[in-house]
């Protein structure tokens, strides 16, 4: 088992919504107006110099299949992506149990 913390710019919520149901995917913890800054990106902190702010989607994965197919889409539309600020990001960890 696994578990995935999917990483996105809030304008992008939408699109993560209709992926995750293409996939068949309808279960996720959310955590909206996440502060942050990754690795050679923008601030995203809300704030007038640093506007944006940063969803965060938790998801634990007893089927495989779909994280693999999860990881197929985004690395997809990461391809077309120009600015690495827009990016969706996934990091995927390994999970002992769901109770």
């Amino acid at each position: 088992m696994k578990f995935a913390f999917m990483v996105y710019r809030d304008v992008l919520d939408d699109r993560i919504s209709s992926i995750l149901n293409e996939i068949g995917i309808d279960y996720y913890t959310e955590w909206e107006e996440v502060k942050g800054k990754g690795h050679l990106t923008e601030a995203h902190l809300g704030t007038r110099p640093f506007p944006g702010y940063n969803c965060v989607r938790m998801i634990a994965f007893e089927d495989e299949g779909k994280l693999k197919k999860l990881i197929e889409v985004l690395e997809d539309f990461n391809k077309d992506v120009i600015r690495k600020d827009d990016r969706i990001r996934l990091f995927q960890l390994p999970l002992e149990k769901i109770v």
